[in-house]
């Protein structure tokens, strides 16, 4: 790890630096926050290649998602500034249908991007409801369920869990957004059936199927493909999932300690096959945001404490039988 904080400190972007040493060397969320907002527009939204895969200065939904994540994970105070920023921003841009802020924006196209981050006409129907369906829990979350970002929020969720209950498959990433939007909404069960037409429970087994049935399992593969691995959707001991994914969790858990580069970070397995000195930029800035998630992974499940070895044995044992 502390090769890993020193490229952070040499190579990273100073947001991810502030979360490091957030989360593990005493930093502060003022620190974050100040970091974050260097990417917040006027309008409240986020941009500027905050995602680095996308590097449009203008506010996007997506964008914006992110920095919601950001602001989830230091778990900021709903009133700061910064969050209720986003929440005007959220309530004041046009969805593209009920319950869907844009995934991707037309503006994208001017700017250096990845291909799947290319706007075109049909755009919106390979994206669905990703990120729509964690904004709305983000709004419901943020307001305690109260008033009018809630009741945009609950509007937004219905349309959302409706297509999800009716599907037989969503892309891996937009079960990462309803998996999320479950644990931000946990606290509100006795509502959600209400407001959307489904128990939370019920919702919570149909995306629990889902997520099973896409995680991948072929482990040798997972050094070379970009595939949903269970520690994409597993962030501690404590997830619902872990007791049917236990062993994958393992595995992963695993190959994280072992596919660390010499400065003891990660590289990325996707490529844009356009802008190459762009890339270049955005696969750093990556790096340091695989960091940030996979050692905090790491340490939920207590793998980074003295000896665990990169095998994911003890550090005392002799063998698989011992």
């Amino acid at each position: 790890m502390e090769r890993a904080q020193a490229w952070l400190r040499r190579y990273g972007r100073p947001l991810e630096a502030a979360l490091w040493d957030f989360h593990f060397d005493a930093g502060s969320k003022e620190e974050v926050i100040r970091c974050l907002s260097a990417f917040q527009n006027g309008d409240g939204g986020f941009g500027h290649g905050l995602e680095p895969d996308f590097w449009l200065p203008q506010s996007s939904p997506m964008a914006s998602w992110m920095a919601g994540r950001i602001l989830l994970d230091i778990d900021a105070d709903p009133q700061e500034p910064i969050v209720q920023r986003l929440i005007h921003y959220l309530l004041t841009t046009e969805q593209v249908r009920p319950g869907m802020w844009p995934s991707v924006l037309p503006e994208n196209n001017a700017y250096p991007h990845a291909p799947w981050w290319h706007w075109s006409p049909e755009a919106q129907d390979g994206w669905m409801y990703n990120p729509s369906v964690e904004l709305a829990a983000m709004l419901i979350h943020w307001s305690g369920s109260q008033g009018s970002a809630a009741e945009l929020g609950w509007a937004s969720l219905r349309p959302a869990v409706g297509y999800l209950m009716q599907a037989d498959h969503i892309d891996w990433h937009g079960l990462k957004n309803y998996w999320q939007s479950l644990r931000l909404l946990q606290p509100f069960q006795d509502r959600f059936r209400a407001e959307v037409g489904y128990a939370w429970a019920v919702v919570e087994q149909k995306v629990k199927k889902l997520i099973l049935a896409v995680v991948d399992r072929d482990v040798p593969s997972w050094e070379r493909d970009y595939k949903p691995l269970p520690l994409d959707f597993v962030q501690g001991p404590a997830c619902p999932l872990c007791p049917d994914l236990k062993p994958l969790v393992e595995d992963n858990l695993r190959f994280f300690l072992q596919s660390r580069t010499d400065w003891g970070i990660w590289d990325i397995l996707w490529e844009w096959g356009q802008y190459p000195q762009e890339f270049a930029v955005a696969r750093r800035y990556w790096q340091g945001i695989l960091a940030v998630e996979r050692y905090k992974i790491l340490r939920a499940f207590n793998w980074l404490a003295a000896g665990i070895c990169a095998d994911g044995r003890s550090a005392g044992s002799k063998g698989a039988g011992s």
